[in-house]
């Protein structure tokens, strides 16, 4: 499997690691091979879209990165003291103050030989007692068939032997909160680091407690102080585990394609187009702010008529109607069962529709500017609106 997840990344080139991030949008859309099967041969997704000529819109800046960078070293400076403490006010109150903490050595020879090493480290902590700061620690995961390597930024060992995650962010923590959609996605970036602990510790006789509750350290108001705050992730945790289950295997996928197909960015783009086309996708807006061949996907599931560009909601309100065109067929009456309720509803709105457009008409009795009653079609309109809102 592994050679042939070689073969469709292209021979000479090399592995991108799938990281948490990537991970929590893959679980978001559990449906879309295409990026199952990307994400699991390595592919490089953001120079794959600029081969096919639809380059990737977002991505951190590197002032970002640095900045970013710059604090986590503050907050991990002299041992990691400060993001002891504010492990231990954050998360564990009722244990020792962390006076003198390990930091193993967590230096190994690849992936693999980092991954055995944490666990090792990992083992010992727990065993010892005391506090132990694991510095940027390497976890595997499986997805779906493929090995995912996962490096959080830090897990706490605590003196009961129970651990913790460290999320380390750069956005800001003003009067002891944080921007909520950067919370939520810290939280669901933590819970994949969540399950991969949870695989270690299961190993492990009697299994350490993985902690539901990580700990999310940011600037303080603007400055460069860290400040802490402990984030429940078991809804997270939860919604994550049951998304990466529902993951088609990653042999399926590629069992499925055509022999020879590569996504090597090198290759024509015509070639990797067809590649690429080769996979089905499921699209939808979300997509454009967690995956790097959005816009590709989106120019072709604009070109397809797919209600799915339209937003998950109204394509599952649209029950079996797939395409615009189908849509409106059905409201027209041209297709469609009158008894789905999904078309039964289209075309109560469109009749409502065309009532409204004829009794707002220039020259009409209730037109806006003619004589008569004011307000009329407002009034119609605002029935369609209430009526299609019923409907659904």
């Amino acid at each position: 499997m592994r050679h042939r997840l070689a073969e469709l990344r292209g021979p000479d080139v090399p592995a991108k690691a799938l990281d948490a991030r990537a991970l929590s949008a893959l679980a978001a859309n559990p449906g879309c091979s295409r990026r199952a099967i990307l994400d699991g041969a390595g592919v490089d997704k953001a120079r794959l879209a600029d081969a096919l000529g639809a380059p990737a819109g977002f991505g951190q800046s590197q002032f970002a990165l640095t900045r970013g960078n710059a604090f986590e070293a503050k907050v991990k400076a002299d041992g990691g003291a400060e993001l002891l403490r504010l492990a231990h006010t954050r998360l564990d109150p009722g244990a020792a103050a962390p006076r003198a903490a390990a930091v193993p050595d967590l230096t190994a020879q690849g992936p693999e030989g980092r991954t055995a090493r944490t666990a090792l480290a990992l083992r010992e902590a727990t065993r010892a007692g005391g506090w132990t700061l694991l510095d940027h620690p390497m976890l595997a995961l499986d997805v779906a068939g493929s090995l995912a390597f996962l490096e959080p930024d830090a897990v706490v060992v605590h003196p009961d032997g129970h651990w913790s995650v460290v999320e380390i962010k750069s956005f800001p923590m003003v009067d002891g909160a944080a921007d909520p959609a950067k919370v939520g996605a810290a939280a669901r970036q933590a819970a994949v680091y969540v399950l991969a602990l949870e695989e270690v510790a299961a190993r492990l006789d009697p299994a350490p407690r993985v902690g539901h509750r990580v700990l999310l350290v940011c600037p303080k108001d603007f400055s460069n102080l860290p400040a802490g705050c402990a984030v429940d992730v078991r809804k997270q945790r939860a919604v994550t585990a049951r998304q990466l289950a529902r993951l088609t295997r990653i042999e399926d996928i590629a069992g499925a394609l055509p022999d020879g197909t590569c996504f090597a960015p090198d290759r024509p783009a015509e070639e990797l187009t067809a590649a690429v086309a080769a996979v089905p996708a499921t699209y939808a807006p979300e997509c454009l702010s967690a995956c790097e061949l959005a816009f590709h996907c989106r120019e072709r599931s604009r070109a397809a008529g797919a209600v799915t560009r339209l937003g998950r909601p109204l394509r599952a309100e649209l029950g079996g109607l797939t395409t615009v065109d189908e849509v409106l067929a059905a409201a027209r009456g041209e297709s469609g069962d009158p008894a789905d309720p999904a078309v039964a509803a289209l075309r109560r709105a469109a009749r409502l529709r065309a009532e409204a457009l004829r009794t707002a008409a220039p020259g009409d009795p209730g037109s806006p500017g003619a004589p008569g009653v004011p307000g009329r079609p407002a009034a119609a309109a605002d029935a369609a609106r209430a009526e299609v809102a019923r409907c659904r």
